[in-house]
Parts: structure tokens; sequence; C-alpha cells
């Protein structure tokens, strides 16, 4: 089963999301339009157009990772 989410990252919320999708064990990824980049990487989702709702998409719940999520859930 795949989890997705909508939310809206600004530069400085980067930092604090990339940490909580790292101590995932399950993959996560952060995509728009046909854009796909790994959430663990700080790189790639810096590289994202962060004027845009992005969609995250993960395989797994995880109370401690959802928790983050909320903070920047906009649907």
């Amino acid at each position: 089963m795949r989890y997705e989410k909508k939310i809206k990252l600004k530069t400085e919320d980067v930092q604090d999301f990339v940490r909580a999708a790292e101590r995932c064990d399950f993959d996560v990824d952060v995509f728009y339009n046909r854009v796909i980049v790994d959430a663990k990487s700080i790189l790639g989702v810096l590289g994202l157009d962060l004027s845009r709702i992005l969609t995250v998409r993960y395989a797994e719940k995880d109370h401690r990772f959802e928790q983050v999520l909320q903070k920047y859930c906009v649907a």
C-alpha cells in the first residue's frame, strides 16, 4: 500500500522534513509533475520548485514521520 500527502515547504523547512524522512526505513519520494526525488536527499528536495504544492509518497505508516508531514500538509 502507498500513502500520499500534499505538502508545501519553505526553504527553512527542508532540513526538518529530510531528517524525518531519513528516520524511515522505507522509501519516501517527493514529486510534482514528472519530477521525482528521494525525500532523504536534502539537495534533491532543495532542487525542487518549492513554490509548488508537492506530493509525498511513502510505502508504510510511521507515526513520527506523519507528525512532521502534518506541519506541512495543505490538503
